[in-house]
């Protein structure tokens, strides 16, 4: 059973309203630090009604509605330590080859993708600054790292600029005590992969990774919870593959 101590930390998760970026700010919770979860869904009830549980119901692209939801979190908390960047879209049968498919959604999954990832480092930036020290995760995906035969062109290129961008941020406030990391997630079970729907079919994936399996939504927030916490103190810039082994097959 793996453990972490966020106790007198608070963090801001993007995505919390279902699957990994949920399971992330559970696992927070769980191990006492305070949390804003921030998700164009409406709260889930997993995430409690209490002070050290802020829900901010809105859309990351959004500059002004991002930079409030961190302020006030950061007055409430007298904080901001942490950021989990999760949120994202793949648009199965709509993003496609770049090629063919429409430059106006090739936009919008930017916008989701990867620019909802700047508002929120500008937002928490300048508190963990305040205090000296912070650290951020960026969700990206293996997708990006081996293309597909079946491409989601806008979905792929959006996650490949995550791992840049938070390499970026690495380089450039390291030397102030805050870290930034990506994880590249392999095939998972969470609701983006909603044509998932039986036991049959989430079988018949598993056996394409070499493990025999899909991951876990808890699988990935261990990992994001490791590379935030004080465990990986001396970890920064680092793209963290967790998928199962699939890309062992390329």
């Amino acid at each position: 059973m793996i453990s972490f101590d966020f106790r007198g930390r608070a963090a801001v998760v993007t995505g919390a309203g279902g699957g990994m970026g949920l399971e992330i700010a559970r696992k927070i919770l769980d191990a006492g630090g305070s949390l804003l979860a921030i998700d164009v869904k409406p709260r889930p009830a997993e995430l409690p009604q209490s002070e050290r549980c802020l829900y901010a119901q809105g859309d990351l692209t959004d500059e002004a509605f991002v930079g409030k939801a961190v302020d006030d979190a950061a007055r409430q908390f007298g904080r901001i330590d942490y950021l989990a960047n999760v949120a994202g879209v793949l648009w199965f049968g709509r993003d496609a080859s770049l090629l063919t498919m429409d430059l106006g959604l090739w936009d919008q999954v930017f916008q989701i993708n990867l620019k909802s990832m700047v508002h929120t480092a500008r937002a928490v930036v300048p508190h963990m600054r305040k205090q000296g020290g912070g650290a951020m995760v960026h969700f990206s995906t293996v997708q990006c790292l081996r293309g597909d035969s079946i491409p989601q062109d806008a979905y792929a290129a959006s996650k490949a600029g995550v791992g840049a961008i938070s390499k970026s941020l690495a380089m450039q406030l390291a030397k102030e005590g805050i870290r930034s990391n990506t994880i590249f997630p392999g095939l998972t079970l969470t609701p983006m992969q909603a044509r998932w729907n039986t036991a049959e079919k989430v079988s018949a994936v598993g056996e394409y990774i070499p493990m025999g399996r899909v991951g876990k939504p808890q699988e990935l927030a261990d990992a994001a919870l490791f590379l935030l916490s004080d465990g990986a103190s001396y970890i920064t810039g680092i793209d963290l593959i967790v998928d199962g082994g699939i890309l062992l097959k390329y």
